[in-house]
């Protein structure tokens, strides 16, 4: 999918005029698209506001929020004026407000669909967390909504621009590792108790909607293909209170149509946990451990690290969708790529519902 993207862009740049058109864009408005993030938790406060400062053409202009002391602490360490700060009701203001151009919905995912729909209703572009929504019926009206506003979307999959997983797919694809026989990918951790993540009404899941969308889009990534049919197990701890509500272990295999052996699985109960994935090609294994962390990534050949220049994946996802707002072209993490996921997902369950394989 990546390879097909560039080359249509090197296509794109080669002829006079569509390069003219995206020059005349680019003059008559070369400011900074103007974001607002929508929910102040941990991820927003520690790897999303922060990168803002490693943007080359983002600039924070809002924040929206539930809660009036978020608003007030980060409205003032951010240097956002007091008139930019919204709550979730007043949240209709924005659309008189030119400065903000792109809503971030940061919040737990069952309240996606809602701040996604009421952003493009007030005419802002939608960039929204993964996972998209609980349901793929929830994707297709996120999506429905940006395209009767004519405002593009983009779903946060970071490592899509993380320099460690780019190589990684650019292995797969070139033939660096000759002819692939598998791949696998787990991704998991001890969860506390009393976490949203554990209420099906907030999170849409459990760790497969959770923490295994991560193992799930090192698969697509990776393989470059769409599964035809999965299968799937879950198992709950007997007496734990932390999966009353959502599932724990998801061990999945996904039948891709090249027939190449693909599989995964995440967990709420792992100790350690895991954040990794394999491929097994006829030159060698090529490992990612940690894969898919908020920094320190490690890609390896044969046991042998690969010397890979670490980037700042939150900005470079940014960035990327602020250049597609300014100058056109595809949005290489849409809410297609999200509904895509979700539907998967939902065959997960049923799968594992079942004992059966589901086709899709």
């Amino acid at each position: 999918m990546l390879r097909e993207l560039s080359r249509r862009d090197i296509i794109a740049g080669t002829l006079g005029l569509a390069l003219s058109r995206k020059r005349v864009r680019e003059r008559q408005d070369s400011r900074p698209v103007g974001w607002a993030i929508l929910g102040i938790g941990s991820y927003a406060q520690n790897q999303i506001l922060p990168s803002f400062a490693a943007c080359r053409n983002a600039k924070l202009v809002g924040l929206i929020s539930g809660t009036p002391a978020k608003l007030e602490s980060f409205g003032e360490k951010y240097d956002i004026p007091k008139g930019k700060r919204y709550s979730y009701r007043q949240m209709e203001a924005i659309k008189d407000d030119p400065d903000i151009e792109v809503v971030y919905v940061i919040t737990p995912p069952a309240t996606h669909p809602e701040f996604s729909i009421r952003a493009a209703e007030a005419n802002k572009h939608v960039c929204c967390e993964k996972p998209m929504a609980p349901t793929a019926e929830d994707c297709r009206r996120m999506i429905a909504a940006c395209r009767s506003a004519g405002k593009l979307m983009q779903i946060g999959y970071r490592s899509h621009y993380e320099a460690h997983n780019l190589r990684a797919i650019e292995m797969c694809r070139n033939g660096e590792l000759g002819e692939i026989r598998s791949f696998r990918s787990d991704h998991g951790f001890n969860i506390g108790r009393g976490q949203w993540r554990t209420k099906r009404a907030l999170a849409g899941g459990g760790s497969m909607m959770d923490i295994g969308i991560y193992a799930l889009q090192a698969l697509r990534y990776l393989s470059g293909e769409e599964p035809i049919e999965v299968s799937a197990k879950i198992t709950n701890p007997p007496n734990d209170d932390r999966f009353v509500d959502c599932e724990d272990d998801v061990q999945f295999t996904l039948k891709l149509p090249s027939g190449i052996a693909c599989s995964g699985g995440s967990g709420y109960s792992w100790t350690p946990g895991k954040s990794r994935f394999e491929v097994v090609g006829e030159k060698g294994v090529l490992l990612g451990e940690p894969a898919t962390p908020y920094g320190g990534h490690r890609l390896s050949l044969n046991g042998v690290p690969l010397p890979i220049a670490a980037n700042n994946q939150f900005a470079a996802q940014i960035d990327h969708f602020s250049d597609r707002i300014r100058t056109g072209g595809q949005v290489r993490t849409p809410g297609e790529e999200g509904l895509r996921d979700i539907r998967i997902i939902e065959a997960i369950y049923d799968s594992a519902a079942s004992g059966k394989p589901v086709k899709l």
